[in-house]
């Protein structure tokens, strides 16, 4: 397995305070605005998004975490691994009217995001639906399902991985591509035979 680190150290908190100056040219002081995030990683960047917000802004911010799992497509379709466990969804507030700002670490096919937005609707009939991502995989989607604001575009095959370590759960701040050794081989000996 071969794994090589895209972002980190100060870099990765670099591209955070980019990403909360975009927000804050859009929204200005939050007066309209939300922001979601979407369980169980999109959580750890909305809370650095809002706390990194409200330092900026100095003004308190409505945050709220998105559970998606029984709005998925696919959430029948698990295979053997058991029942599914739910997060929780945390929301106090009703997004009528309001900008709504999804926040999640890596965008890939773009299902998640569908069922958040299908799953949003029970706070209200947003005004608008922006998604800010810190990783967008962006050849990867099979839903056609656009990021406003980006921290880093990767371009990966499906068999890649893309794992977002946090400080609050994985003692650091990383964005790691990882690549598995007998993906490569395979790939490898499909060159060699037929060139």
């Amino acid at each position: 397995m071969k794994q090589s680190i895209l972002l980190d150290g100060p870099k990765f908190q670099i591209t955070i305070q980019r990403l909360c100056r975009q927000l804050i040219e859009n929204h200005g002081d939050f007066s309209n605005a939300v922001v979601i995030g979407i369980q169980p990683r999109g959580t750890f960047l909305a809370k650095r998004i809002v706390k990194e917000l409200e330092r900026m802004i100095e003004k308190p911010i409505l945050v709220g975490d998105l559970d998606i799992t029984f709005y998925r497509d696919d959430f029948r379709t698990k295979g053997n691994a058991g029942p599914l466990l739910a997060n929780s969804t945390n929301i106090n507030f009703i997004v009528e009217g309001k900008d709504v700002i999804f926040i999640d670490d890596v965008l890939w096919t773009g299902r998640t995001i569908r069922a958040a937005m299908d799953a949003v609707q029970a706070f209200g009939r947003a005004r608008r639906i922006e998604l800010l991502v810190l990783v967008d995989r962006r050849f990867s989607r099979q839903i056609p399902i656009q990021p406003d604001y980006i921290g880093i575009q990767v371009d990966s095959i499906d068999s890649q991985k893309v794992i977002v370590n946090w400080k609050e759960s994985d003692d650091q701040d990383s964005i790691i591509l990882v690549t598995e050794k007998k993906l490569r081989v395979m790939i490898r000996s499909k060159f060699s035979k037929n060139g």
